[in-house]
């Protein structure tokens, strides 16, 4: 069997960004503060509302043709690199890929060597229950601890001064499918995490850790009874069809609910001011949706949550009896924004299922609906309803060949995150551009193995080109501006005050273009694909810095970083048809690219 079938994968800051104006006590207090200078990236997205926006402006439309290299740094590991590093106190930290190898790299001296590195002793069978390669999306920090998660869906608290084990917690059992690709944070004394492996029927879960102890303090699953999902009497959803006892259970059919997916592997925001978690849950599992009648209630849903004791405030499910795996986790961006004449605060996530969503963060309200690239598998989303206007030819069902459906799995945007500038007041986002054919065959669940349920082909959708990156307005759901890329732009973007926005592409071009028109100003060829996002800080000498990690991987780039065999055009669930290319352009890699000024 195909190893890949083991799984599936000097600007100020704007009064519209949602900049933590409620100074929660304790390590959220520093964060709070912290993340409002300029030269340092304490958050994964460098604030709570991941705007990947940064206030810097020295590197601008005159100058950024004149950014050179300023040093690099070899991980030491060649599966795929997604994620950001951080910035503080002089010391930039990072998490690798697989076996997870966490770098402090000292700013003050020349090259940035480093401060100290630690590698987890992990089991290495882990790997062979791993979704979409063995990637790791970063690193959290506060209360002078580095927090990161391992493959092996173990939470580590590293002192940041040291690289010393302050405590571990095991979050789940990889036997079980379970693993942690994604990124931790950190708010006010708790650490949140989320859990991976929807393809091996794990039932998803967000979980609250103390982050003096590692104790957890609450655990909240995507699908189950009420009790489990925490959802009480504060539960207000917006929509009809979200109000009901214990719907995480009566709208699966009969224990189907227990291997459910809705994993939380995606990223995270928070707003200070109303006191609200949220985050996106991904696809039910098993892929054959004929296997699972029903809405399958809480997979696909935006939550809002309070943070202190993980109770649901509202939540919004986008996909309802999701038939493609348009896994719904991608980011919600946090800005206030003038929607219909109106300044609303809002939520804006860009869905696997091409859908780009405006909602209001307070209520759950879908404000604006609309498709960021060609798609074909739903005329639209009733705003009344909130559920997506199907083309029934374009569901799919076991036994059935459904063909030319758009977006394919990987979605018109996946991990890859968008950025939000208060300047332009429009989001940038890395897009692909890929359809697929998909059946679904029935499949049986045996704990620790895949059960996936479907087989995929995908390809390039209309035009040919199978990326691009957009300029988006959030308030109308129009596309301002678009660069077509020939391969996915797998990897996340930047923003800056001077009006650049940075990108890389998986044949390892890294980009500057001008965040009003798209006009390339600059680019900058790594060597290595490019999945990983951009971010940007002030040296120990008063300069503008801008790193990207580089190292192809990932679902998109699984061809070339666990060198699969390019045979069958279904393998890696379509992954091999999509990019059989990619290993004429890029090689296996993984490096830290840091440019600035001369």
């Amino acid at each position: 069997m195909n190893r890949f079938i083991h799984w599936t994968c000097s600007g100020g800051l704007a009064a519209s960004l949602v900049l933590l104006v409620a100074a929660p006590v304790g390590a959220g207090q520093d964060l709070t503060m912290m993340q409002k200078d300029p030269g340092t990236w304490v958050l994964p997205g460098k604030d709570y509302g991941v705007t990947r926006y940064s206030p810097l402006d020295q590197i601008n439309s005159a100058n950024v043709k004149d950014l050179e290299v300023a040093w690099t740094f070899s991980t030491g590991t060649l599966q795929g690199l997604e994620g950001a590093p951080l910035v503080l106190n002089n010391t930039m930290y990072f998490v690798t890929s697989f076996p997870n190898i966490v770098y402090a790299l000292d700013l003050t001296k020349a090259g940035a060597p480093m401060k100290w590195k630690y590698t987890p002793k992990q089991d290495p069978t882990v790997p062979g229950v791993a979704c979409c390669d063995l990637v790791n999306r970063g690193v959290a920090y506060a209360d002078g601890k580095i927090f990161f998660n391992q493959l092996d869906a173990t939470t580590v608290a590293l002192d940041a001064r040291t690289g010393k084990v302050v405590w571990s917690a095991k979050q789940g059992d990889p036997k079980k499918g379970q693993t942690i690709t994604g990124a931790p944070l950190v708010i006010k004394d708790k650490v949140f995490t989320g859990i991976s492996g929807g393809e091996f029927g794990v039932r998803g879960f967000i979980t609250a850790n103390d982050i003096k102890t590692g104790r957890q303090i609450w655990r909240m699953y995507s699908a189950g009874p009420d009790s489990d999902v925490g959802i009480g009497a504060n539960f207000k959803p917006f929509y009809k069809d979200h109000k009901g006892k214990d719907l995480g259970v009566t709208t699966w059919k009969g224990d189907e609910w227990t291997r459910g997916g809705g994993t939380t592997w995606g990223w995270y925001s928070y707003d200070p001011e109303l006191d609200l978690f949220y985050y996106n849950t991904g696809n039910p599992g098993s892929w054959n949706p004929d296997q699972r009648p029903g809405d399958n209630k809480w997979s696909m849903t935006m939550w809002a949550r309070d943070p202190d004791d993980g109770m649901a405030v509202w939540a919004y499910q986008m996909t309802p009896h999701d038939a493609w795996d348009y896994d719904g986790v991608n980011e919600s961006i946090l800005a206030d924004l003038e929607v219909g004449g109106t300044l609303r605060k809002v939520a804006v996530h860009f869905d696997r299922n091409g859908f780009a969503y405006t909602v209001d963060r307070t209520s759950g309200e879908v404000l604006v609906a609309q498709p960021y690239g060609p798609v074909n598998w739903a005329k639209g989303v009733d705003l009344k309803t909130g559920r997506p206007i199907e083309d029934p030819t374009k569901r799919t069902k076991q036994g059935q060949n459904t063909t030319d459906i758009c977006p394919s799995a990987m979605g018109f945007k996946d991990q890859q995150p968008a950025a939000f500038s208060p300047r332009t007041k429009l989001f940038y986002v890395p897009t692909n551009n890929l359809c697929m054919d998909y059946e679904g065959v029935e499949v049986s669940y045996t704990a620790g193995l895949p059960y996936v349920g479907a087989i995929v082909k995908t390809y390039a959708g209309p035009g040919g080109h199978r990326g691009a990156f957009i300029a988006w307005d959030a308030t109308t759901g129009k596309k301002v501006w678009e660069i077509k890329e020939p391969f996915s732009a797998w990897g996340g973007a930047l923003v800056t005050a001077s009006d650049i926005v940075f990108y890389g592409t998986m044949e390892g071009w890294f980009k500057a273009v001008d965040a009003r028109s798209g006009r390339e100003l600059w680019k900058f060829k790594t060597g290595a694909g490019i999945i990983g996002a951009p971010m940007t800080y002030i040296g120990p000498d008063g300069k503008q810095y801008v790193a990207i990690l580089a190292g192809v991987g990932g679902w998109s780039g699984a061809t070339v970083s666990l060198d699969l065999s390019l045979d069958d055009p279904t393998a890696a669930l379509g992954a091999v048809n999509a990019f059989k290319d990619l290993g004429d352009y890029v090689a296996k890699s993984g490096m830290l690219f840091v440019f600035a000024l001369d």
